[in-house]
């Protein structure tokens, strides 16, 4: 927090107007155009440079005083504070042109070094700009300058800067800068004798100079080996990748040493302290990487990185606060284990199983775990065999980290998909809330003691309750199953219910809440997936006929109506799909026939998720045929008829104290047409369901149907009962109409003059028509 009077400056320096704004930089440029600088000129100076600073946005000062400041910026004799100070400005203001800038650079070291900070600052903002859509011709030219500014280096002077690189890595002296101390009153500033650097564990430094050696102060060349190493892995991957600039094999040599000291210096000493350790992590990831990136341009090196980085790999196995560094290492094993001919099961065992189960409330882990694994994932999946048996772990990042990991899931979980263990995965992603609410209890339980009554009660009676349900060990079966590392232990438990029981006090956490507002997003993406993969693999035949892939249309009914409230939203999704899954295998319909019965038959089913009722009643008429399984005999038939026909008759009763009905007319219309669909399959049914049907008239001329449908809905029911009652007077017509043949997509149904659809259609139209007269009473 910003004491009172800096945040009173600062709020000012927000609100200026750009009138105000615009008066000042013209008192500034007054001032500056005076012989001697005053104090006033510093002030003014400050002052703008903290209004520029105080925003967000870049704010456009005058050309006029723009052009004065690089002036002087390139002035070396212009005052140093002066310079800084036009530096700061141009830095946070828009864009200056920065051709001007590099253009009669002053050799000047101190000059140029200001200058560089200026141009380097607004590269990133200028580069962003030039994507834009509406930039300016005059900006746009500026731009397109900048950038074949910073890429007309040819090979030779590319390869000029990579020794100079090289030496700042590897040559930089051993000693401490010469430090100043002040010699006493009397007595002018003596220098101290330089002392030698020391490792982060105190050691003294032995034979590179390196970014985590310690001193009071440094040389200028130790200055530049650190500048260089922050900045040598862009410079590989920009100019060591084409073939084209590549560095002296030599140069890569010096370099590889350089890095290789700076992993081993990193991981020889034990635990420190946080910030010290925070230090070292990030220079083993940047270390290791640059080795990959060597080692990817020469693969020579390969034989002398391994044993350096599986020393460290040994190292940091087991020390979680190092769990970021094993990123970068699995993938040099990932890159270069074959060519080296290297086991990395253990690696990648160890990546899977602990990083995400012990820390998935690390956020920028689970960020940089999810971006390996994007990178990384079509090799994942043919060469590391617990990769897509993981997914219970690495759902586990999106559980605790639902908000900031959403779009980076939808692209990675099309490669957790595999035949072994779909289904599993399909019941995981329901269970996602879940999962958030048992994570939950797992750190609340970690850090309060079971006897400690007044922590627990502090959390709330809800939460607490949750709390003691988790440590019960009759519940532990219960949660070590949602907990689970690794796939295989089962699709879903028989106990599920009690799960969402126990858990049910934690549905209003807000992770829960995120959890489930992720889960249709996850649905409709593993959807999309299985059902485009019949197209373009031959393992969804593996896939969509395994036993356990069958009852998948049980599964979204037991989970929709078993699950959260919050997770009832998922159907949307599952209907969105559920026709294209039985397009894809229609004996789903038989082999699930008692449970697909079971839900049709309850008229409840009806009010609380409508549309996916509806949908299933389609599915029903449409693939409950012979003609797509010849299991389907005529009892079954006779079974989902007498059952959808008393929903029918239940729902459309017509009483004086009935309510008005809560359903949509399309149900109603569906369950007519199904009805009809399955009579033409069992014509002994044709009586029945007619009689049905010549009732609609009654029930949509009722005063509750007139008070809810519109005149147009209640002619919507009356009209298609006409329709099937005329169809089905003419069985074999009406089977052709209302169950076609499964090749009625086909190309030839629409060419062929002989077995059209079109000529069909019109025949059946002309029947109709003789039979007009045969209204419904």
């Amino acid at each position: 927090m910003y004491a009172a009077a800096t945040e009173s400056l600062i709020k000012q320096a927000r609100e200026i107007k750009e009138e105000e704004l615009q008066r000042f930089c013209g008192r500034i440029f007054k001032l500056l155009h005076t012989k001697d600088v005053s104090g006033d000129t510093v002030d003014s100076l400050q002052r703008l440079n903290l209004i520029v600073s105080a925003t967000k946005y870049a704010r456009e000062l005058p050309s006029d005083l723009v052009m004065k400041l690089q002036t002087l910026l390139r002035s070396s004799s212009c005052p140093e504070q002066l310079q800084v100070l036009s530096s700061s400005i141009i830095r946070e203001s828009f864009p200056p042109s920065v051709h001007s800038l590099c253009s009669d650079l002053s050799h000047d070291s101190r000059t140029s070094s200001h200058v560089a900070s200026v141009v380097l600052a607004q590269v990133s903002h200028m580069l962003f700009t030039i994507s834009l859509y509406s930039v300016h011709k005059h900006l746009s030219n500026h731009l397109i300058t900048l950038t074949r500014i910073m890429c007309s280096l040819n090979p030779d002077q590319v390869n000029l800067v990579s020794r100079k690189l090289v030496d700042w890595l590897r040559y930089a002296s051993m000693q401490q800068g010469a430090s100043m101390s002040s010699g006493g009153f009397f007595s002018g500033p003596r220098t101290r004798q330089p002392a030698p650097l020391t490792e982060v564990d105190g050691v003294v430094t032995g034979d590179f100079f390196t970014v985590l050696c310690l001193g009071q102060s440094y040389t200028e060349d130790q200055w530049m080996n650190m500048y260089t190493f922050s900045m040598i892995k862009s410079w590989l991957l920009t100019y060591d990748t084409d073939g084209t600039t590549n560095t002296e094999s030599d140069d890569r040599s010096e370099v590889d040493s350089s890095v290789m000291s700076m992993v081993s210096a990193t991981s020889s000493s034990s635990r420190l302290l946080p910030p010290k350790e925070r230090l070292r992590e990030k220079c083993i990831v940047e270390s290791v990487s640059i080795m990959d990136i060597i080692c990817g341009e020469d693969p020579s090196y390969v034989y002398r990185a391994f044993p350096c980085i599986k020393a460290l790999y040994g190292r940091l196995n087991g020390d979680l606060a190092y769990a970021r560094a094993l990123l970068p290492i699995a993938q040099f094993y990932l890159n270069h284990s074959e060519i080296a001919a290297v086991d990395s099961e253990a690696v990648f065992c160890q990546l899977f199983s602990h990083c995400p189960a012990e820390q998935f409330n690390e956020p920028m882990l689970a960020f940089e775990f999810v971006q390996f694994c994007l990178l990384n994932a079509s090799v994942l999946q043919d060469r590391v065999a617990n990769y897509r048996q993981s997914f219970p772990n690495i759902l586990k990042f999106l559980a605790w980290n639902s908000s900031g990991l959403i779009a980076e899931f939808v692209e990675l979980l099309p490669s957790l998909i595999a035949s072994d263990t779909a289904i599993e995965l399909l019941h995981t992603i329901l269970d996602l809330p879940c999962l958030a609410a048992a994570l939950d209890l797992q750190q609340r339980s970690a850090c309060y003691q079971a006897s400690d009554r007044t922590a627990w009660d502090q959390q709330g009676a809800k939460v607490a309750a949750c709390l003691d349900a988790f440590r019960q060990p009759s519940y532990r079966g219960l949660f070590l199953y949602i907990l689970r590392p690794e796939a295989g232990t089962g699709d879903t438990i028989d106990r599920l219910k009690m799960l969402h029981e126990i858990l049910a006090d934690m549905a209003e956490s807000p992770r829960v809440v995120r959890c489930a507002q992720v889960v249709p997003v996850l649905l409709h993406v593993y959807f999309n997936t299985v059902t485009q993969v019949r197209v373009t693999n031959e393992r969804s035949g593996h896939l969509i006929a395994h036993t356990s892939a069958k009852k998948f249309i049980y599964t979204h009914i037991c989970h929709i109506s078993q699950g959260l409230n919050c997770v009832i939203s998922s159907s949307v999704f599952i209907v969105t799909h559920l026709q294209a899954l039985c397009k894809l295998h229609p004996p789903l319909i038989v082999d699930q026939s008692r449970e697909i019965l079971e839900f049709a038959s309850s008229p409840a089913n009806i009010y609380s998720k409508e549309d996916f009722y509806t949908h299933v009643v389609w599915v029903i008429g449409e693939y409950l045929s012979v003609s797509y399984d010849p299991r389907c005999t005529v009892e079954l038939i006779t079974s989902f008829f007498e059952s959808l026909e008393a929903v029918l008759f239940e729902i459309t009763q017509v009483r004086q104290s009935a309510s008005p009905p809560s359903f949509s007319p399309r149900l109603i219309t569906v369950l007519m047409t199904t009805l009809a669909k399955l009579a033409t399959r069992s014509q002994d049914l044709i009586p029945r369901v007619s009689l049905c049907l010549s009732k609609m008239r009654t029930f949509a001329r009722s005063a509750p149907v007139m008070t809810c449908y519109s005149e147009e809905d209640t002619e919507e029911i009356i009209t298609r009962a006409h329709e099937l009652i005329n169809l089905l007077k003419l069985p074999n017509v009406a089977q052709f109409v209302l169950a076609p043949s499964a090749g009625g997509d086909g190309p030839r149904w629409h060419r062929d003059t002989n077995a059209s659809l079109p000529q069909g259609m019109r025949a059946v139209s002309g029947l109709l028509h003789r039979h007009s007269s045969s209204l419904p009473t």
